[in-house]
């Protein structure tokens, strides 16, 4: 029997963990099987004080196919830091108990934690912030208010970096 050289991709979401791929393979004359491959997008710790904005990352980056896990404030991301092990860290800058400034700069300290992926995400778009993230060693900074779609380009990239 002769394959159809016709392949059909359809995106679907498992549980918030991972993107799921099924290709149609189809023989002429048979119905159309479904194989699902799996490929993990990756682990995102999102910090932010605003429980909306906090809430829109996290889902956003879960339809997208990432495991979220989320922290109030940088005190709380230090605290679960190392038992989630994200390959990504969205961070707010002005939080209460531990700023975004502080908390990135222990992330950066911490041999445990110096690998991970920081993403600052803030109102603050003075060229001094900008220049201080840099400084400080994050790997990207959004402005809010953001565009979902370029963060989670950004999540998505940085992640593949760092598996």
């Amino acid at each position: 029997m002769r394959r159809s050289g016709r392949r059909e991709e359809k995106a679907t979401r498992i549980g918030g963990l991972a993107r799921t791929w099924a290709f149609a393979v189809r023989a002429e004359g048979e119905s159309t099987n479904f194989v699902a491959v799996t490929e993990p997008l990756g682990r995102v710790l999102v910090v932010d004080d605003d429980e909306v904005i906090r809430q829109l990352i996290a889902v956003n980056l879960q339809l997208e196919g990432f495991e979220v896990v989320t922290a109030v404030d940088g005190r709380d991301c230090l605290d679960k830091v190392a038992e989630v092990a994200p390959d990504v860290i969205t961070l707010d800058v002005m939080m209460p108990r531990l700023d975004g400034w502080v908390t990135a700069g222990r992330l950066r300290e911490d041999p445990g934690t110096r690998h991970i992926r920081v993403v600052m995400i803030t109102a603050r778009a003075q060229e001094h912030d900008i220049r201080r993230g840099r400084e400080i060693g994050v790997d990207a900074y959004v402005t809010k208010p953001f565009d979902p779609n370029h963060l989670i380009q950004t999540v998505r990239k940085l992640a593949a970096v760092s598996r």
